[in-house]
């Protein structure tokens, strides 16, 4: 495996572990029942890190990184969404 090839596996692997402590930490703080697995789960603490950072950068300029907080407040949004409209789905 050359080095670029070990870098990009690395940083997704990183990535996904990062996401899926985010996402299980925003799932707790979510109440009711979260219908997610492990995937869905990494991806909402992606996908919440990322919208964290966009905003961020959208109120304090580009060089602002989000932290852990930021990260795991975006994630509880995402996490709420996706069970406020599960929910909706299975009611009918």
């Amino acid at each position: 495996m050359t080095t670029d090839t070990s870098n990009l596996l690395w940083f997704i692997l990183t990535a996904l572990f990062i996401g899926l402590v985010v996402g299980a930490i925003a799932r707790l703080l979510v109440p009711g029942p979260t219908p997610m697995g492990l995937l869905g789960t990494a991806a909402a603490g992606i996908v919440g890190a990322l919208g964290a950072g966009l905003v961020g950068r959208l109120i304090w300029g580009p060089l602002y990184t989000p932290g852990w907080i930021a990260s795991i407040l975006g994630a509880v949004v995402v996490v709420a969404l996706v069970s406020r409209r599960r929910r909706y789905y299975y009611d009918y």
